[in-house]
């Protein structure tokens, strides 16, 4: 019974010391502007929302919890262990990375440059005076840095089966420019969760054994470690559920990788600095792999001769209550076959009350839908058509900064066209000839692995 109410305590000190500090604040409060600048995005490209900044903030904020305390048991039966001091030189570490890209806010990058920043020092022994200085570096030597590459390997589980369950739905359109200078239809697949974690303290600091045998040691009392872990992909080849599918396989794979090099490092000292490297270069190979599939693939988000193709659906709308999916094409509206996205509206037009749809879904197979048209209803029905390859806005494919997340930047920029020359028609009549895109002056996008 005394046991027991230990524990309960410990909990109870643990909940009140995540309240009390910033930390968790701040990876929220760093969340809601994400998801605020994503809704912008989305409202100057598709000049409508996809998402609510409100409600993905709550779903990030309770799964991220779930999660947490998931992770928290494992941590906890394996015993692995941080003091307050830690936690500091972690959040210290995790803000400057973030400084630099955002996708280095991860715990991964964090317990690696302390795992070699804590083998450099091995060749400096006391070099610091005293005071808080002396205190971040005795911190720092302490670290059990095999047992926090393995909490690393933990948390990337965890985000492999988010990234799988959640990674679709948080996926935004995005219109890009192509290779070949042509706006092209894409997917970013981006989402953030706030993990609060709960650890040991290091036995011999003033916390009672523990009554089992943790695997990595471990004393009995707990402290709040408040941890941001999210994923990011950019697709122009691959549906987002796929996209997130491979993803949350290669965050699976180095994962499982991680903790068997860590959990070898713990067994043998001397692999700790391969672990801490092996931690920050195969993440960055994650991205490199991703960024080269990418442009080994072709985009599929383009329209074809004979209809339109559907890139987003938006939820509740009478084109989601109808089944059409992203990556269908829309081959004909009320008997009118679509060759141009302005005969989506003039085909709609026709009969205002009632629209018949003629649809090739992904397996090229054709189904027929109808269905009344009521007042209040989406103009398009609710459907984003790819954009045309002239496209004048498109969103620049770059890895997101701090900076630009809290300024609201969306990343977007309107493509300038060469002057519009007229031309005479066989009536006599002039009008301009269509924009041209010089190719040479558009990048093609790139696509970047986020993970962490």
């Amino acid at each position: 019974m005394d046991v027991l109410l230990e524990w309960l305590g410990s909990w109870g000190n643990a909940l009140l010391h995540l309240l009390i500090q910033p930390y968790y604040y701040i990876a929220v409060v760093f969340i809601m502007l994400y998801y605020r600048r994503q809704v912008a995005l989305e409202r100057r490209l598709i000049h409508v929302k996809l998402h609510s900044w409100g409600q993905e903030t709550w779903r990030t904020v309770w799964s991220g919890l779930v999660m947490g305390l998931g992770v928290s048991l494992v941590a906890v039966l394996l015993g692995i262990s941080l003091t307050g001091t830690m936690v500091t030189c972690i959040w210290i570490v995790s803000l400057l990375l973030m400084l630099f890209r955002v996708r280095y806010l991860c715990f991964a990058y964090s317990i690696g440059v302390l795992g070699i920043i804590q083998f450099v020092m091995s060749f400096f022994p006391d070099p610091f005076g005293n005071g808080f200085v002396q205190n971040i570096a005795g911190a720092v030597r302490d670290m059990d840095i095999p047992a926090l590459l393995v909490l690393a390997g933990l948390l990337h589980l965890a985000e492999a089966l988010l990234a799988r369950w959640q990674g679709p739905a948080l996926a935004t359109p995005l219109f890009l420019a192509g290779k070949r200078g042509k706006v092209v239809g894409g997917y970013q697949l981006q989402a953030f969760w706030p993990l609060p974690l709960f650890l040991l303290v290091p036995a011999g600091a003033g916390a009672a054994e523990l009554p089992w045998q943790p695997l990595l040691g471990g004393g009995m009392g707990l402290v709040s470690l408040p941890v941001i872990i999210g994923f990011s992909e950019m697709t122009q080849g691959l549906l987002p559920g796929r996209k997130a599918a491979r993803t949350s396989g290669r965050l699976l794979i180095y994962s499982i990788v991680l903790m068997g090099l860590s959990l070898l490092a713990a067994w043998w000292s001397p692999l700790t600095l391969l672990a801490a490297l092996a931690a920050i270069l195969l993440h960055e190979g994650l991205s490199w792999y991703s960024a080269l599939e990418e442009r080994s693939i072709s985009p599929i988000f383009v329209h074809p001769q004979r209809g339109r193709k559907v890139l987003a659906v938006l939820p509740g709308s009478p084109a989601q209550e109808l089944g059409i999916l992203p990556g269908e094409i829309l081959l004909k509206v009320n008997g009118v076959l679509l060759t141009e996205v302005e005969q989506l509206h003039e085909a709609l037009r026709m009969n205002p009350a009632f629209c018949k749809l003629e649809v090739q879904n992904r397996e090229g197979e054709s189904k027929y839908l109808q269905r009344a048209i009521y007042d209040g209803d989406h103009h398009q029905l609710g459907i984003i058509l790819v954009p045309e390859p002239d496209g004048t806005v498109t969103a620049e494919a770059k890895p997101s900064s701090i900076f630009s997340i809290a300024l609201m930047k969306t990343g977007t920029r309107s493509r300038s066209h060469p002057v519009k020359r007229l031309r005479r028609t066989r009536a006599g009549s002039s009008k301009p000839d269509s924009p041209k895109v010089d190719a040479s002056k558009v990048d093609a996008p790139k696509a970047e692995s986020a993970e962490g």
